[in-house]
């Protein structure tokens, strides 16, 4: 889409779905000289290094452009699945941190799980770039939208309004960003995502908060699957409560209105 439909698109989800932050488009960069012009790169602009979920906050509360590279990134999980260590087996490092922060019960078990974890190899990458979906001068490879359940139930109405799909999800509990950030880009298919326990915690995620993460592609598809889905039955959010019925009260309730004359 070009960029003009990616503000209508995204000023529509927001206002559609009532979204306390903004949706974040999110391009991989060969080169990290790529990033755009006033790019905030964390560890020159703050002299600090972060994880990559508190730039993703930045970007959807803030409306900040934020550029990552190997510099930028302290989140030592992270940086092995986005290729920003010298690893030489990701999935074996990973899965002996799992053991050593006892998030796995053998290092079998820790193997088979990041074994499982979507990733990029080292050096495919050179950064990441994150921006408001409504700001971004460029054209996403994946869009990020954080809402609570009933948000992200409408989303994944509108996907499979037109896809005839249901969205997918693969959570560990722990290193989800490669979930949201990794798994549409390499797989070009949605997912929904429940943010991990780093993320909740270094960056202020809260605890009604899920993820709806798409290819870039798809976000004219999303738009126009929300525009209709659901619509002959007057679908929306907020979810509207059903209210023609008539309430039942307790005996009390009953005998005085009859006594008053209500009943």
């Amino acid at each position: 889409m070009p960029e003009t439909n990616n503000i209508e698109a995204a000023r529509f989800i927001r206002d559609d779905l009532r979204l306390k932050t903004f949706p974040v488009a999110v391009k991989f960069v060969k080169d990290k000289a790529d990033f755009p012009e006033k790019t905030r790169r964390p560890s020159l602009a703050m002299g600090k290094r972060i994880a990559i979920c508190q730039g993703l906050t930045m970007a959807r509360n803030y409306g900040w452009t934020v550029g990552l590279a190997k510099e930028d990134v302290i989140c030592v999980p992270a940086a092995i699945v986005f290729g920003f260590s010298d690893s030489e087996d990701q999935p074996k490092s990973l899965a002996r941190l799992f053991c050593e922060i006892n998030f796995s019960s053998s290092d079998e078990l820790a193997h088979l799980e990041t074994s499982s974890m979507c990733r990029f190899e080292n050096g495919e990458i050179d950064g990441i770039l994150l921006a408001p979906l409504e700001k971004a001068s460029f054209e996403p490879d994946t869009i990020i939208i954080y809402g609570n359940p009933a948000q992200v139930m409408r989303l994944s109405q509108a996907w499979s309004y037109l896809c005839g799909e249901r969205v997918t999800g693969h959570f560990g509990g722990k290193v989800e960003c490669d979930e949201y950030l990794i798994a549409p880009f390499k797989t070009q298919c949605p997912r929904v995502v429940i943010p991990g326990h780093g993320e909740r915690i270094f960056a202020a995620t809260q605890d009604d908060e899920v993820v709806f993460a798409l290819p870039g592609k798809f976000l004219s598809d999303l738009v126009r699957g929300l525009q209709e889905v659901g619509k002959a039955m007057g679908v929306r959010y907020p979810v509207t409560p059903y209210q023609n019925f008539q309430p039942d009260f307790p005996k009390a309730h009953k005998e005085l209105g009859k006594e008053l004359g209500i009943l």
